[in-house]
């Protein structure tokens, strides 16, 4: 189940016109999570065929990408509509066959029947809003939906190992989000997201969760304040 702020018209608490103006002064190294994926793929299968982003907000993460890998073909899937419009106004000018927006759906309950299966999917800072059986459920769409030696890469906000490291990366994080400008009780408010509206889980149980989808290789790829990222080959 999603819980989403009725001030905003998606899971995250922005309105989406305004996502891509409040992300970078709310997730230390926003950036980054897009940087390391794109030399992720290139390292691994510089020239992939087909590449899915699921919870692709505003398209930042394809932003990128589609200048990286020119020979790449893009579909783009997130639940939610006004998410998938601010992304069409980003890829006006981008040719039709170069990007697909497939009709808006959360990773779990994706059921559009692709016409093959793709060499890459990205799922950035969206998994995090379910609960364990549909974080389950999701990774079995993108296992399902990937090619043998494909690859899934995933960037989320995760749990500390112990109540007192929560403690202290709720502070660190308070304190990244007021030197990048946020108002206190703005701040006070977001961190109170966790546990209710998005329900991180450790990194321990995110390889055991991603082993036992299937996956041959898992791998932890970066990690820094709440967040992290892995990345598994089919």
């Amino acid at each position: 189940m999603k819980f989403i702020d009725m001030q905003s018209d998606n899971t995250t608490p922005y309105q989406s016109e305004d996502y891509d103006a409040n992300v970078i002064n709310t997730l230390p190294y926003y950036l980054s999570y897009h940087q390391e994926t794109i030399n992720l793929i290139k390292s691994i299968n510089p020239v992939p065929k087909i590449w899915l982003d699921t919870g692709c907000g505003t398209g930042t993460l394809i932003d990128m990408a589609v200048k990286k890998f020119p020979k790449t073909r893009f579909l783009l899937l997130d639940p939610s509509e006004s998410m998938l419009k601010q992304a069409k106004m980003k890829f006006c000018n981008l040719s039709k066959n170069r990007l697909k927006f497939l009709k808006p759906s959360p990773t779990q309950e994706f059921s559009e029947i692709l016409k093959e299966k793709v060499d890459v999917i990205t799922a950035i800072q969206c998994h995090h809003y379910l609960s364990v059986n549909d974080r389950k459920k999701a990774l079995d769409v993108c296992y399902n939906n990937i090619k043998d030696d494909g690859i899934f890469v995933t960037f989320e906000n995760i749990r500390p190992l112990t109540k007192k490291g929560v403690e202290i990366g709720k502070k660190y994080w308070k304190n990244f989000q007021l030197e990048h400008g946020r108002e206190k009780e703005v701040v006070e408010q977001h961190l109170k997201r966790f546990d209710k509206e998005y329900f991180p889980i450790t990194i321990e149980e995110h390889l055991k969760l991603l082993r036992d989808s299937g996956f041959k290789d898992v791998e932890m790829l970066w990690y820094s304040y709440l967040q992290a990222g892995f990345y598994c080959i089919k």
